[in-house]
């Protein structure tokens, strides 16, 4: 029996970037995996619990196996996680919101699943990066994501302003995202640095009922600021048409 075989399948299990949408937002595969998978990882155990009964509203909670992945899982742990597959049982990686393993810690799993030899299934489901960027009107061709910008002011300007050069020299798209509660920072210290040129996108609270994805030159924004709040929200910055 090859490695491959001795173990089951990990899914990687989208699920919803906010409150609103039923299963109709997911493929039937998704929700046929959930009804059949009892072995799970998550960062959050009530999140995940949560996620799983809005897929499967009849799912017998109680005869769930879930088991931490976050940020402070190291790669002994992780091996450790996966031994948890063998005998052909199947788990699936849950994330807080979108896709697991992009800006989420189910990568780290992931890579230990490649080091024993196990076949990953990535399932399909919203990914907020792609959603924004495919609605932002800039580069879709080329472009880099930069997970969150420094906390520390001095760091994030410095940060912004590499952002910005990169932009004009390359052409890429600059994705990067903050923590809901400093989004008015953030966008506060865009304003400040970057040309009055330059593009910004705000896509936020992507498939939601409120949701938008709207870009405009940073002149544009400073005459209308929006005030962002503690909403979900992806940031682009893009060089200014030619």
């Amino acid at each position: 029996m090859s490695n491959a075989e001795a173990y089951g399948t990990l899914y990687l299990m989208p699920v919803w970037l906010g409150e609103g949408g039923g299963v109709e937002q997911l493929p039937p595969e998704n929700i046929a995996v959930v009804e059949r998978t009892t072995l799970y990882f998550a960062e959050h155990e009530k999140t995940a619990r949560q996620m799983l009964r809005r897929m499967v509203p009849a799912i017998e909670l109680p005869s769930l196996e879930i088991h931490r992945l976050d940020k402070d899982t190291d790669r002994a742990e992780a091996d450790q996680l996966i031994k948890l597959m063998r005998n052909g049982r199947d788990a699936a990686v849950v994330s807080e919101a979108g896709m697991p393993g992009i800006a989420d810690p189910g990568a780290l799993l992931v890579a230990a699943a490649h080091r024993a030899g196990i076949n990953v299934v990535p399932l399909i489901g919203p990914s907020s990066l792609f959603l924004a960027l495919a609605a932002s009107g800039l580069n879709g061709q080329h472009f880099t994501f930069h997970g969150y910008l420094p906390v520390k002011p001095h760091e994030r300007k410095v940060a912004i302003i590499r952002l910005e050069q990169d932009a004009r020299r390359t052409g890429a798209a600059q994705l990067f995202i903050e923590t809901p509660y400093r989004n008015d920072g953030l966008l506060k210290d865009l304003l400040d640095q970057l040309d009055t040129r330059t593009l910004l996108t705000i896509a936020i609270d992507l498939t939601q009922p409120n949701g938008t994805t709207v870009t405009r030159s940073i002149g544009e924004w400073r005459r209308s600021i929006p005030q962002l709040g503690k909403r979900p929200a992806v940031f682009i910055i893009g060089s200014a048409a030619r």
